[in-house]
């Protein structure tokens, strides 16, 4: 199994090159279902913003990038329009973005190392519950999280501005 680390800033521009080909292989195949766009999001900048952070996390194995994510407290819209099961206040919950695999590693179980990685995390550090959003449709993502013990909860605009994403599916795992 993959070891899953904190990612250095001066790994970013390897890490843009992974998004860059995993936009490019779901473009390639028609299965773009994060509706990511190659070299926008995500991408190198992004890495660097959150690598600087101290917020996103690679799975690395014998030196190749398998796979990421970002940890934070930050869910980047109007999460209290979800119909959460537990009413907690930011701060409270920890939300996962843009977690991505290989897909030269896809069906090796490195999503779901990564998912229980972000429980065990925010089980650890005390917050009550984990929270997340992904593009209605994005069945590989929601088949992913529910394997790892997430419940859907709805669909909410979250006030991001993306014509092209006007809902978000909502997802949580809570303690």
């Amino acid at each position: 199994m993959s070891n899953i680390r904190v990612a250095k800033t001066i790994e970013a521009k390897k890490i843009g090159a992974f998004f860059d080909d995993v936009v490019l292989y779901m473009d390639n195949r028609g299965e773009n279902y994060p509706k990511w766009t190659y070299k926008v999001y995500p991408s190198t900048s992004f890495a660097v913003s959150m690598a600087e952070k101290g917020q996103l996390y690679l799975a690395i194995e014998d030196g190749e990038l398998l796979g990421e994510f970002v940890l934070n407290e930050d869910p980047q819209g109007d999460y209290e329009k979800g119909k959460w099961s537990k009413d907690l206040k930011r701060g409270e919950f920890l939300v996962c973005h843009s977690l991505a695999v290989a897909p030269s590693s896809f069906g090796k179980g490195i999503g779901e190392a990564m998912g229980a990685l972000v429980i065990r995390k925010a089980k650890e550090e005390g917050y009550k519950a984990v929270r997340l959003d992904v593009a209605p449709g994005n069945f590989p993502a929601i088949r992913l999280y529910e394997k790892c013990g997430f419940s859907y909860i709805g669909d909410e605009d979250l006030d991001r501005g993306y014509d092209f994403i006007p809902k978000f599916s909502l997802m949580e795992y809570n303690f």
